[in-house]
């Protein structure tokens, strides 16, 4: 039998060119191809590479950044060259290339940062797994948030990236270094922190240190390509988030048959700091989705489903499923499967698993008091009845539904009532 972990050491040569010219009318942009120097990981001498590989081992993929020219169409003007982020990492920045980075390494990297620049206001940590959030969190230091954020979804988080928005601290690398991760970005790393990191040989660390500057990228617009299978190739401008305070949320009415609804429970301030930061990490996340929140951590995320109701759900039964992990780990060390099963064998106390599994219904998988946040409206009220099922206190959605009276009527019925607003524009992500 053939060794299958050999396609994994694959490093393809690709044969893309050094140099990529599009030009939009008579505007012409000009790519460079991204390359490093890199120590090879049979000789450890420095060899020039681009990407390791595409998405999969068996596809060549490159890395390009712009070089030159700035695209203004209409009365909008593109990023410009001098914005590099991720396509603008050098030798210099990837402190230690591991095994060097592959194309889903720095769309990882990419769509954490496009999380980052909506929560520059304190530290913060997302950790993406194929290109999705599997935990995002605020804390009052980087080591904090990053806890949060694992915690939030310790099981997805194996073998993901994480990035921070502000420098890495011994701390936070201790923690680090505990778990298993590809790829690790911060704008800087303290005095000793890559030593610790470094332990990992095969860790990408790759310094960003743009992301100081992060925010100003809320308001700059790139250009989105999709290619199809028939070679053809769909344009569009990149989203602008419109919600930047809580006086950007629309308060949540509808008339409908003539008759006007309105939310009952107006929103505290504490339900305002969770809806701006579940909208801001909902920018991320592939649609159709659903989110839960609370006290700045993703609690629930529930990602590219086919119906609003179905990935409500999934959601729900992923914050439960984390929260009983958490609370297996936190208390006795081991992941809540392994518990699990070693208790089915007679190895494990079978009390303490009832213990956690009924402080798992009874805190109703830590959603109680969370905010929902869904990327497009909810077309009736099954899907928002998910939530209120479940305790939240929140609901964060684009509105203009038809039945948007439903949804409203389903906050006001609820015991406690549920507040709500809407965002005016939706947040699809493909």
């Amino acid at each position: 039998m053939s060794d299958l972990k050999k396609m994994y050491k694959t490093i393809m040569d690709d044969n893309f060119p050094d140099q990529m010219t599009i030009k939009f009318g008579d505007q012409t942009l000009v790519y460079r191809k991204r390359a490093w120097k890199i120590p090879d990981e049979k000789s450890g001498e420095l060899i020039e590479k681009g990407l390791r590989y595409g998405e999969n081992p068996d596809q060549q993929a490159a890395l390009f950044e712009l070089v030159n020219g700035n695209l203004v169409l209409g009365d909008c003007s593109y990023i410009s060259p001098g914005n590099g982020l991720v396509s603008s990492i050098t030798e210099e920045d990837m402190i230690q290339a591991g095994k060097h980075p592959g194309k889903t390494n720095l769309t990882d990297l990419d769509n954490a940062l496009n999380i980052l620049k909506f929560l520059s206001a304190g530290p913060a940590a997302t950790i993406m797994k194929h290109n999705n959030p599997c935990g995002v969190a605020y804390g009052k230091n980087v080591s904090e948030a990053y806890d949060k954020a694992n915690m939030a979804d310790r099981i997805a988080a194996f073998g993901g990236c994480l990035v921070v928005n502000r420098a890495m601290d011994k701390t936070c690398a201790e923690m680090v270094s505990g778990n298993y991760l590809e790829v690790v970005g911060a704008p800087d790393f303290e005095d000793g922190v890559v030593e610790i990191l470094a332990k990992r040989k095969n860790l990408r660390i790759v310094r960003i240190k743009k992301i100081d500057n992060l925010e100003k990228h809320r308001t700059l617009r790139f250009v989105d390509f999709k290619s199809l299978i028939d070679g053809g190739i769909i344009v569009q401008q990149s989203p602008i988030n419109r919600i930047r305070t809580k006086e950007d949320f629309l308060s949540a009415k509808a008339v409908y048959k003539g008759k006007e609804y309105a939310i009952e429970r107006q929103p505290t301030e504490g339900d305002y700091a969770d809806m701006l930061f579940g909208w801001n990490v909902e920018q991320g996340v592939t649609s159709n989705s659903v989110l839960f929140v609370k006290d700045g951590v993703t609690v629930g995320i529930g990602t590219g489903e086919q119906d609003r109701v179905g990935v409500a759900e999934i959601a729900v039964f992923k914050a439960y499923t984390k929260y009983a992990d958490g609370l297996c780990f936190r208390k006795h060390g081991v992941p809540y499967k392994t518990f699990e099963l070693e208790a089915s064998q007679g190895m494990r106390d079978a009390k303490a698993l009832k213990e956690i599994d009924e402080k798992t219904r009874d805190d109703r998988g830590g959603l109680i008091g969370s905010t929902m946040v869904s990327d497009a409206f909810f077309p009736f009220r099954d899907g928002v009845d998910v939530g209120i099922k479940e305790g939240i206190s929140a609901i964060v959605h684009p509105g203009g539904s038809d039945r948007d009276f439903e949804s409203i009527e389903a906050c006001n019925q609820a015991d406690p009532k549920v507040t709500m607003v809407f965002t005016g524009q939706r947040a699809f992500k493909h």
